[in-house]
């Protein structure tokens, strides 16, 4: 698990943050961050990429305050460095109307990249709320995230969780802007 003196959550504010999270092999690097300190190897090694790839994603990663080296130790007179998220979660702003949501462009990655042969849980459901059940609903979905990652193991294989509780835009309102 991360350290006890991690900051709860970094905002993603500058052009810097935003480019370096807008690339999905350094959302990866970020995932296998997440629960354990790793070396530019052992990120290379969990990602599937070369060493040098990974030592350069790392380095964006750090340059933007998103992650950084916790701790160092002398392997045959290197310095080996062990690299960790720089805060337990990671706030992105609001896309905006019409842009891109980095974070479901890469969730929708990693669930294709995943294993067709692996149990996998996909659904969808249109549902018809008020505000105070939208509201309701939203709370409750990242209650139980938060329970679930509490209880996370870093021995157990990774598992990626991803929810979306939004307001689709209004068929008259696409319509009327294709006029």
């Amino acid at each position: 698990m991360p350290p006890e003196d991690l900051p709860e959550t970094i905002h993603v504010t500058t052009d810097e943050q935003l480019r370096a999270v807008s690339s999905l092999t350094r959302h990866r690097i970020m995932a296998v961050l997440r629960f354990e300190p790793a070396t530019i190897t052992q990120i290379a090694e969990r990602v599937g990429l070369a060493k040098g790839s990974s030592s350069y994603h790392v380095r964006l990663l750090e340059r933007a305050g998103l992650v950084k080296v916790v701790r160092t130790r002398k392997v045959r007179g290197v310095t080996e460095r062990y690299y960790a998220m720089a805060a337990r979660t990671i706030a992105l702003p609001d896309p905006g109307e019409g842009a891109p949501d980095v974070l479901m462009r890469h969730a929708v990655a990693d669930l294709e990249a995943s294993s067709a042969q692996s149990e996998r849980h996909v659904g969808m459901a249109h549902l018809r709320l008020t505000d105070e059940q939208f509201a309701e609903l939203g709370a409750r979905l990242q209650a139980l995230a938060d329970e679930y990652r509490k209880l996370s193991d870093p021995t157990l294989p990774d598992t990626s969780l991803v929810f979306a509780l939004f307001h689709p835009a209004s068929r008259a309102r696409e319509e009327g802007d294709a006029k």
